[in-house]
């Protein structure tokens, strides 16, 4: 388990340095996620330490929300004074997050001549 968590760290470690270094619009976990993806894409998969790590990691997921919230009730009166944008912002990506996810499904079983 804890080569996992390193390995995982690690991967947010790079993303980060990688993101800094280059001046890269993108977050680091992000691109940290990446060299996660291409690593495992080089090494055909996860290990099954990887695999249940990753699991007990994901079955806990909503404690990771537990700051966030903690903003949202932190910057209360911040979130009062700008809920139209705040609201207008989730409607508009979420609107073209299915557009989008529908069009490459589209795409993607689109059978070929």
């Amino acid at each position: 388990m804890l080569a996992a968590l390193s390995l995982l760290l690690v991967c947010q470690l790079c993303g980060e340095i990688l993101v800094r270094w280059l001046a890269l619009p993108v977050p680091g976990p992000v691109a940290g996620m990446l060299l996660l993806f291409l690593l495992l894409a080089l090494r055909r998969g996860p290990d099954e330490e990887l695999r249940s790590t990753s699991q007990n990691l994901l079955k806990h997921l909503s404690l990771l929300f537990v700051p966030a919230g903690t903003g949202i009730v932190l910057h209360l009166g911040r979130v009062g004074e700008q809920w139209l944008a705040l609201l207008l912002s989730l409607l508009v990506s979420t609107v073209l997050t299915l557009l989008v996810t529908a069009w490459v499904m589209r795409l993607s079983t689109r059978s070929k001549p």
